[in-house]
């Protein structure tokens, strides 16, 4: 109950703060599985993907969270847990274990994601180049829908150090899926994926 109540108060307060406006380009809303992937300047992100999505896409869509920083403290863990059922991700690899495990996890068990391939936060206009995650997961399971998505403001809104939201309306921008070509080498692949998220940024 407590973490139903604490999301409709976030998605309430996210959209009083932003809008969370979500432009559909390319591919309407539906209720398959999906990884969308985005450019990432806040950790306001991944709030804002979620609380832009419809209902019914949002209780089948997981956040991609670092989890050295969303662990940090009960809190963060509990919200993210609870609230936005997040996929939690070492930045690190550590041992032998594969990092994206969770990733395959999720994906195995049918869940859409949303994923930030830069990996990091950014303070450019342009996303930083893709790393290898999102082509691997692709290998994996080249049936899972890939929907680019762009973030418009919201590092405005929480910009990096800062800890008290400002008022300013956000967009998300949905594109057109793309998939991996036949015989596409991994750096064609995340520079093209790369570009169909900057296409979105004037749209």
């Amino acid at each position: 109950m407590r973490a139903k109540l604490m999301s409709l108060f976030l998605l309430g307060l996210i959209r009083f703060l932003t809008g969370a406006q979500a432009r559909w380009h390319g591919c309407p809303p539906k209720a398959e599985q999906r990884i969308y992937f985005a450019n990432h300047q806040s950790h306001a992100d991944l709030v804002m993907i979620w609380a832009a999505l419809p209902h019914e896409l949002r209780g089948i869509t997981r956040p991609i969270a670092a989890k050295d920083y969303w662990t940090k403290t009960p809190f963060k863990q509990w919200i993210t847990t609870a609230v936005f059922n997040a996929v939690y991700v070492e930045r690190e690899r550590t041992g032998d274990e594969d990092p994206l495990q969770p990733l395959f996890d999720a994906l195995e068990n049918g869940d859409s994601l949303i994923i930030f391939p830069e990996g990091t936060r950014g303070n450019a206009e342009e996303p930083q180049p893709f790393k290898a995650g999102l082509y691997n997961l692709t290998c994996k399971f080249p049936e899972v829908v890939l929907v680019p998505a762009w973030i418009n403001n919201v590092q405005r809104v929480m910009p990096k150090g800062e800890v008290v939201p400002v008022p300013i309306l956000c967009s998300v921008t949905f594109g057109a899926p793309i998939r991996l070509e036949p015989g596409e080498e991994r750096r064609a692949f995340l520079d093209r994926a790369r570009l169909a998220v900057l296409a979105l940024r004037d749209v």
